[in-house]
């Protein structure tokens, strides 16, 4: 049976709670009386008065008054504890926490009350600012954001081009087919990119007259990146802007001369220049044709602004090839290098993308083929080489297989540049008629020795006889996968420019290019050594210094010199009584 309590008496204790203070005895320390029991909660404690009437589920008797305000009070007081370690109470966070979650609402309060325990904590440590306000912190997303908005911004009028390019051809690239292809190999940019270099390009169309566009690739620098675009202009706009460059040259050859005259008349009497002539400047090819063929534009990031590269110089491949340096992503810092590059580093971009373009530009075997009225006249005139090609309308693709197995199914569709710097070898000393006739009027120089003509392989020379380097092979082909051979797609990698890659689904191919714009190189890079330094003077008695004559060596001298006066005045004196008789006989 159970055993009834009092109420207000705790089931497990059979007595009324007592105080330290009514259980200690006369004299004795009321909290020493605590320490020893092991007694329910005292009135200075924060849970006394829970056992009182009133604070039972089962009581249902009014609790005391003045007892339930004192456990109250402990209560609080218990909160209100300082930490001995941070300085802050439990019943002020507690409380700052209910603020912040009747403020905010958050959904599902319970479950994030640890991170607003702490994000609560740690304004208490913030640093309080003055009146001052906190500067407005930018995000890098915002500013992205901001930078490729312009790209999503339709201009005036351009509905009706929507409408021109639905019923004609555009030349702007299907990028995003592009890099689906390359994503399939693992090649490639984020999706979000290659869309904004796609409005890019759109962009590009829209300013530039263009005729022909492809995403050429991306080139990393040190500080920012270049994203190229390769296009081809219209019939006669190209023409005008190299007019325009003409004309900008002919006025600083005019007032060269005008200068070089006022200079003569100043210096005259100056003392005799150098015989040497330096070697001949070897011209820079034509726009449209060799490695000026096509004009490269580029920008850092989609939505800034485009910048065209001016066209590439012999000289500036030359130099190219000899040296080694990283990108920064600005087109006019300088590029300090031995031998010094004619150039800052927009020149030095363009002569690589062009020796990128010569080596990496391929295609599938039977795509372009030489037309045949253009074939005749070019092995009249130029001894066989073609430049041009054209599509062939009745290209059958081979399977993915053949396009791996092989290196024989793909040929290079780009002109190779040869060691002068150009696509088409020139002798740099021919001279034009007018030169000729000029030479004539004056002397004769030597003529040089005769330069060996420099050719270089056909266009759409098959990929096998690239030459490996070392142990490696030019190029390495490659399905993109294994797993489901019947939808795999042909890539090919080179080798010799690490970050070129091509691939071939049927009638459809594509060259594209990620990396650094540095041909590989088994060996560390070596940067060419000076040249040796000028030999000395030949040493010989005509320009060895005499020792001073000494006083007996000047007398006999000056007698030497005398006798010989002498001599020769008796020689002439004789001559002339010879001549006097036979005057005298001829009378």
């Amino acid at each position: 049976m159970y055993q009834s309590y009092e109420p207000g008496l705790d089931p497990y204790q059979t007595e009324e709670p007592k105080s330290a203070f009514q259980t200690s005895t006369a004299g004795q320390d009321p909290y020493q009386a605590y320490e020893r029991g092991h007694g329910p909660y005292q009135p200075h404690e924060p849970g006394y008065g829970l056992y009182q009437p009133g604070y039972s589920p089962y009581d249902d008797q009014i609790p005391d008054p003045k007892s339930r305000m004192l456990a109250i009070q402990n209560a609080k007081a218990y909160l209100l504890k300082s930490s001995t370690t941070s300085g802050l109470n439990l019943y002020d966070h507690l409380a700052n926490m209910l603020t912040k979650i009747l403020d905010e609402q958050p959904t599902n309060a319970v479950d994030i009350i640890e991170n607003i325990s702490k994000d609560v904590k740690w304004a208490q440590f913030q640093k309080k600012m003055d009146t001052l306000r906190d500067e407005h912190e930018i995000l890098p997303t915002f500013e992205a954001a901001e930078k490729r908005k312009a790209l999503f911004l339709k201009a005036n009028g351009e509905r009706n081009e929507e409408l021109e390019e639905e019923i004609g051809e555009t030349p702007l690239p299907n990028v995003m087919e592009t890099a689906f292809y390359f994503e399939q190999a693992g090649i490639g940019l984020s999706k979000d990119e290659s869309y904004h270099i796609f409005l890019a390009l759109k962009k590009l169309i829209s300013v530039q007259p263009i005729q022909t566009c492809r995403f050429w690739g991306k080139i990393l620098g040190l500080e920012m990146n270049y994203i190229i675009a390769e296009v081809q202009y219209h019939e006669g706009e190209e023409e005008e802007e190299t007019e325009e460059e003409e004309v900008i040259e002919e006025k600083g050859k005019g007032m060269g001369e005008v200068e070089d005259e006022d200079e003569k008349k100043e210096k005259e009497d100056e003392p005799p220049k150098s015989t040497y002539k330096p070697p001949p400047v070897i011209p820079k090819e034509e726009n449209g044709t060799g490695a000026n063929k096509y004009v490269y534009f580029v920008c850092n990031e989609p939505g800034k602004p485009w910048v065209k590269l001016p066209p590439v110089t012999p000289a500036q491949i030359v130099c190219a090839r000899k040296i080694k340096k990283f990108f920064t992503g600005r087109l006019d810092a300088p590029v300090v290098s031995f031998p010094p590059f004619p150039g800052n580093e927009a020149n030095y971009l363009r002569a690589q993308i062009a020796r990128i373009s010569a080596g990496t530009q391929v295609s599938p075997i039977g795509f372009y083929q030489f037309s045949e009225e253009e074939g005749e006249e070019e092995e009249e005139e130029g001894g066989g080489r073609r430049d041009t090609y054209e599509e062939n309308p009745d290209f059958q693709p081979l399977s993915v297989a053949e396009m791996v197995d092989s290196l024989t199914t793909w040929v290079h569709h780009g002109q190779s540049i040869l060691n002068q710097g150009r696509c088409v070898w020139l002798n740099p000393f021919q001279k034009s008629e007018e030169e000729e006739a000029e030479e004539e009027e004056e002397e004769k120089p030597e003529e040089p020795d005769e330069v060996q003509q420099e050719i270089g392989p056909p266009l759409l020379t098959p990929l096998s006889e690239d030459e490996g380097i070392q142990n490696i092979p030019a190029w390495t082909a490659q399905p993109s996968t294994n797993l489901i051979p019947q939808h795999a797609i042909a890539v090919l990698q080179s080798n010799r420019w690490p970050g070129a890659y091509a691939f071939a689904s049927g009638k459809k191919f594509d060259n594209i290019y990620f990396g650094w714009g540095h041909k590989y190189s088994p060996e560390n890079h070596t940067p060419a050594l000076p040249l040796p330094v000028q030999a000395e003077y030949p040493s010989g008695p005509e320009i060895a210094e005499t020792r001073d004559p000494t006083l007996e060596e000047e007398l006999a001298f000056k007698a030497a010199r005398e006798e010989a006066l002498a001599a020769a005045e008796e020689e002439e004196d004789e001559e002339d009584v010879v001549e006097d008789d036979e005057e005298e006989d001829d009378d």
